[in-house]
């Protein structure tokens, strides 16, 4: 194992750590910016030390394609490739095969799809996952699993998650270098908690380094989402780190961290910031509407990030639909915001005042008292009283 995990603080399912990997020492709860490709889209990796990302997420599908994971190897690992001196944790490229390419079939031996190059079937088995990852060099690797879309119903989500069980094993056997890097299992099971149930207990019999919560923020409902992370996060050990995977909105976060779950990734913040879009304590700010074409306010006036302090409104407004320095402007921001946030969860559980935090950041939101059903539901099994922040006939399901 290389990590070591040491839950710092706590208010009730709650947890602020010290996660401390190979390449850097990392504070959760934590969000990881997706760079598919070895990057971020417009921004340098000295700027994301500067923001404060603390791991960064990479696709072993589209880096095995290219530069291919041969090549990173060769030149001494994606760390060394990309110059990012701290965390990386990349994916399976299972995700990538059945969501990117539809003309994929899984098997027992793996998943058979046509390669985008030449068009030939290809095929990526537990095994060949764990060799493409080990010489890719990340800090974090995840298992291969078998991903059904979170609204698939019937034996076919049954099937997936005997299978992830099964391929574990697999992965593990596979995996050449456990002392350099940790392979975390991947909880399935659809929205069926009997499933869910088994899926965790086998992955925790193998005693892995950290577990990952998958198979979600695919369309299933919010009042769905959450239970499956409040099932997962009681049942995972209290001393691995717990990561669900794909969530990016940061009200999400904040729901799953009160849950008890530690770390976060997805597009959403950089995706955003390319459609114009800014994350802001109310929700988000849409700079491409006409109104802030002469709005000379920052962004976010509470916000001390290069973007805030520089730029207004108006020059983003003008930026974003003509040139490719607005949506750079905008992921800066975007990332910045994530990194406060990820910031500002762990300080508020270490020095005891989680529930005013989470208060502060839903009156922000909902100002007007309509935090969704949801999130109050959620919180109630979390154990922080959030009455204060909702109207009596609050039922908003968004």
């Amino acid at each position: 194992m290389a990590l070591r995990f040491e839950v710092l603080g706590r208010f009730n399912r709650a947890r602020a750590a010290r996660l401390t990997l190979p390449h850097f020492v990392c504070q959760t709860p934590l969000f990881m910016p997706v760079g598919t490709q070895g990057t971020i889209k417009g921004l340098t990796t000295e700027q994301l030390e500067d923001i404060g990302a603390q791991i960064i997420l990479g696709n072993t599908y589209h880096l095995a394609l290219r530069p291919t994971s041969e090549l990173l190897d060769e030149l001494g690992g994606l760390h060394k490739f990309m110059n990012w001196p701290r965390a990386l944790l990349t994916d399976s490229g299972g995700f990538q095969m059945v969501s990117l390419l539809h003309l994929a079939d899984i098997t027992e031996e793996g998943v058979t799809f046509q390669s985008p190059v030449d068009g030939k079937p290809m095929l990526l088995t537990p095994e060949e996952s764990i060799q493409i990852q080990n010489r890719i060099g990340a800090d974090i690797i995840m298992a291969l699993d078998d991903v059904v879309k979170t609204t698939t119903t019937g034996p076919r989500v049954e099937e997936a998650m005997d299978r992830t069980i099964r391929w574990i094993d697999r992965c593990i056997k596979a995996h050449k270098r456990p002392t350099e890097q940790n392979l975390f299992g991947i909880v399935q099971g659809g929205l069926d908690p009997v499933l869910r149930d088994i899926c965790v207990k086998g992955l925790v019999n193998r005693n892995l380094p950290g577990y990952a919560i998958g198979g979600l923020s695919g369309g299933e409902s919010k009042d769905s989402f959450w239970r499956v992370v409040a099932q997962c996060t009681a049942a995972l050990p209290e001393e691995k780190p717990r990561y669900v995977m794909g969530v990016g909105y940061p009200l999400d976060i904040v729901v799953c961290s009160a849950l008890g779950a530690d770390m976060y990734d997805c597009v959403y913040p950089t995706r955003t910031a390319r459609f114009g879009t800014a994350l802001v304590p109310e929700g988000v700010l849409k700079l491409k509407q006409k109104a802030m074409a002469e709005d000379t306010r920052p962004v976010d006036p509470t916000c001390d990030c290069m973007v805030c302090k520089n730029y207004t409104r108006a020059y983003i407004h003008c930026l974003v639909t003509k040139d490719a320095m607005g949506s750079q402007l905008l992921s800066y921001h975007n990332l910045y915001y994530m990194m406060k946030l990820s910031r500002n969860l762990h300080s508020s559980i270490i020095e005891g005042r989680f529930p005013e935090f989470v208060r502060e950041f839903l009156q922000q939101m909902f100002p007007k008292g309509d935090v969704p059903e949801w999130v109050c539901d959620a919180m109630e099994v979390a154990g922080i009283d959030i009455s204060s922040c909702c109207t009596p006939f609050s039922s908003s399901q968004d």
